[in-house]
């Protein structure tokens, strides 16, 4: 009986955890762009006061 739980939950939760994680690979490199211009954006403003 616990068996079946346990498949039944790897079946429920194993494609949204595969999406997921495939997004974040995806997206990593498009994060540290953005995270590198927003600092790039805070040097500017501080540089500009």
């Amino acid at each position: 009986m616990e068996l079946d739980k346990l498949l039944t939950a790897a079946a429920d939760y194993g494609f949204p955890m595969l999406v997921s994680c495939y997004l974040l690979v995806r997206m990593e490199s498009k994060i540290d762009k953005l995270s590198a211009n927003i600092d790039a954006l805070t040097r500017v403003i501080a540089a500009a006061k």
